[in-house]
């Protein structure tokens, strides 16, 4: 039982990089915790289904402490010397220990604590620590290299959209500065505009009325569109380079694996013919 829940928990994939049924359903039953968490918070759903949704959290808190004490036990199968009891203690010090207390903590604690909700989405991290595991634990770290391939970019992306966060504010204040002193009377304030207009979300709540204001803000608008497609390009550009290595990557294994099958066939076709010849000697 313990070797059964150690695969199914800590393994967490199959032979062909799927998840465990386990941890399918473990998934399947933090998605709906959060889903429900979301839907308490509504005042009519909560004041409607209080009995329903408090039962819910219970149900869920049982599972996600059993769980967590399934993984406890089940520690006791990691590779190496220590006894049962220190594997244990060094799964519940490790990350992943640390956040299932935390999602049992998350679970358990608004049955008690009033105005404690929001700790339920703490169980999206366990998603995180599910999809670490598999395939899903390689397409992770395919997207991860190719951001740490292209950090140089990225962080010249990020210094060009600062500077222009900081001219088009600064622009703005001199030029609007007298006339809106609540939207533009400073540079700080300047930048909560420039900020939602580099990023072409523009709330409307701050805006040039003057045209010198409006030629620098059409010119940070239009930059803002160009600075948003820059990482998204050189992230996607890196990743398709990521992708393409690893097609090579296991074109040259499939490669060496049909080498080391020639080596044996013929490793075999010669002990076959020793064979052979010892048992039929020549008169």
């Amino acid at each position: 039982m313990r070797k059964y829940l150690h695969h199914q928990l800590f393994t967490g994939a199959e032979f062909d990089g799927r998840l465990t049924l386990l941890n399918k359903l473990l998934v399947a039953i933090i998605l709906l915790a959060v889903f429900t968490a979301v839907l308490s918070t509504e005042a009519e759903l909560h004041d409607k289904w209080h009995y329903e949704l408090l039962v819910a959290e219970a149900v869920f808190g049982a599972i996600f402490l059993a769980e967590y004490l399934a993984r406890i036990y089940a520690a006791a199968e990691n590779p190496g010397p220590e006894g049962d009891w220190v594997k244990r203690w060094r799964f519940i010090r490790s990350p992943l220990g640390l956040i299932d207390l935390a999602v049992v903590i998350a679970s358990l604690l608004p049955l008690f604590v009033s105005h404690s909700s929001v700790l339920r989405t703490i169980r999206l991290l366990r998603v995180i620590a599910v999809m670490k595991f598999g395939r899903f634990s390689r397409a992770l770290g395919e997207v991860w290299g190719a951001v740490k391939d292209r950090g140089d970019d990225l962080l010249v992306t990020l210094v060009l959209a600062g500077m222009l966060l900081l001219f088009g504010a600064t622009a703005l204040y001199l030029t609007e500065g007298d006339i809106q002193p609540e939207q533009f009377g400073s540079i700080p304030r300047a930048l909560w505009w420039a900020v939602i207009t580099l990023t072409t979300v523009g709330y409307g709540d701050a805006f040039p009325i003057t045209p010198l204001g409006k030629v620098f803000a059409s010119f940070v608008a239009l930059s803002g569109i160009a600075l948003v497609a820059m990482p998204t390009g050189i992230i996607a550009a890196a990743f398709s380079e990521a992708m393409q290595r690893r097609r090579d990557q296991r074109i040259e294994e499939m490669r060496a694996h049909l080498e080391r099958l020639d080596q044996v066939d013929e490793a075999v076709e010669a002990k076959i013919a020793a064979l052979q010849r010892t048992s039929n000697p020549k008169p």
